[in-house]
């Protein structure tokens, strides 16, 4: 008789141990070891048939059938509705809202067809009271709920319900009894995540699957489940401010580069189809430190306001904070400033915000910050109609950044008279109609025309 193995399992990238180690000699993290029962195999299987490979042109290749979804802002991240039979996993930190997204997922897709709604983590109670909280009335006939965590109940129930839609919430809870580790280890959620798309796969219901992060932002897992499922989407945002991001970071049926904006009110998730214009709603005009900057989010121009500081600082070493703006990128653009501007912020407390919550990761915002950080320290505001774009050179150049002429449309259509960017040949076609282009060869060329350097 074959007795079972025990292994040790990283819970951060999946390394196996034989024995019990302090610190993964793969990825370097300490107690990370977690130690798990394997199961012995029973006896060879069945014969595998031996598939015959085909020719690339004899394979008949036709366009994804998509259940229309009318949450437009997820069904633009998912590339233009749910797929059949595909499995798509969404992450984000405790309490963004991932739970309630997916039942408002679920409410809609009702009139479709059946939705099946598994919850491991609340019960029927709860989540009674969120559906009575977002549509203010009874449920859809064909939305079914199942409060399960083990897989071998689950199974059953799909196959009894024949949904469209399978929403497991989340995967971390969920469990096979075949297996004597515990839920949310590696071998659960990987052999669960496995049984789930052969079955999604068979049959053709679309799974959704919730997980959880860890301390690093990653899905736990930990990059196991990214490898299974089909669409990979996070959920970003601030507790403190209600707007969040689904960006897509892998789709076999779609774009990698979409973005969905979403406002988290009394009544849910609520799309936001015009961002700019929200983001854009409270700014103060004519005050010193503000500075407007065009940025990419998948192919969607986003115009965010960027806010300056700067203060005289009472410490031997000033300070340097951010909020939405990588923090390396401020630090190159305030070494820019001081040595290709002339502007002095050896002894200044520098302090830069993105407003809304909204975290810019790409360089076309440069120039905006450097905008924003020289108006507050000459304490001169920038004009209410001038849009900035361009990434800063260590040189002090500008330099060009990709979708210019999107960027520039969406400014005009905002109401924008003016725009500055890199010195770099267009055409008339690519300049939008009402919109003035400064065009600036310098971090000092560009600031020299508004603040008088």
């Amino acid at each position: 008789m074959v007795k079972s193995k025990t292994e040790y399992v990283c819970q951060q990238c999946g390394r196996r141990a034989a024995k019990a180690l302090g610190r993964c000699p793969q990825c370097g993290a300490w107690n990370s070891m977690v130690a798990e029962v394997v199961a012995p195999k029973r006896g060879r299987g069945p014969k595998v048939e031996i598939s015959q490979p085909m020719r690339l042109m004899e394979i008949e290749g036709e366009d994804e059938d998509r259940i229309p979804l009318p949450i437009g802002e997820f069904a633009r991240v998912l590339g233009g509705g749910v797929v059949p039979g595909s499995v798509v996993l969404i992450g984000g930190d405790p309490g963004i809202g991932k739970s309630t997204l997916l039942l408002q997922l679920a409410l809609v897709l009702a009139d479709q067809g059946s939705v099946l709604y598994i919850s491991g983590e609340e019960s029927e109670r709860q989540i009674r009271n969120r559906v009575t909280r977002i549509i203010h009335d009874g449920a859809p006939e064909d939305l079914f709920l199942l409060t399960e965590t083990n897989l071998e109940a689950i199974t059953p129930a799909i196959e009894r319900t024949s949904p469209i839609v399978v929403v497991v919430d989340s995967i971390q809870t969920t469990h096979t009894s075949e297996l004597d580790s515990s839920a949310g280890s590696i071998t659960q959620v990987r052999e669960c995540a496995s049984r789930l798309q052969a079955l999604a796969k068979d049959s053709g219901v679309a799974v959704f699957l919730v997980g959880h992060v860890t301390k690093e932002g990653a899905i736990a897992g930990p990059k196991v489940l990214e490898h299974i499922v089909d669409t990979v989407l996070y959920l970003e945002g601030d507790n403190f401010h209600a707007y969040r991001l689904l960006r897509s970071v892998k789709n076999r049926f779609g774009p990698t580069t979409e973005v969905g904006v979403f406002e988290m009110g009394a009544s849910g998730m609520e799309e936001v189809t015009n961002p700019s214009e929200t983001f854009l709603a409270e700014r103060v005009v004519d005050s010193p430190g503000s500075a407007i900057a065009v940025t990419m989010e998948g192919t969607r121009p986003l115009l965010v306001e960027i806010q300056g500081l700067t203060s005289a600082t009472t410490f031997g070493h000033p300070r340097r904070t951010t909020n939405g703006v990588d923090f390396n990128r401020l630090l190159l653009t305030i070494a820019v400033l001081s040595r290709r501007v002339g502007l002095r912020l050896s002894d200044q407390d520098v302090f830069v915000n993105v407003v809304g919550g909204l975290r810019i990761s790409e360089p076309a915002a440069d120039l905006a910050v450097a905008a924003a950080i020289f108006s507050s320290m000459k304490d001169v505001p920038l004009p209410a109609d001038v849009a900035f774009i361009g990434e800063v050179g260590l040189s002090g150049e500008l330099r060009t950044v990709p979708q210019l002429s999107a960027r520039m449309s969406e400014a005009s259509k905002l109401g924008f008279q003016r725009v500055v960017v890199p010195k770099i040949d267009l055409s008339d076609d690519l300049r939008p109609e009402g919109l003035q282009v400064i065009q600036a060869r310098s971090l000092r060329e560009a600031l020299a025309g508004f603040l008088g350097t």
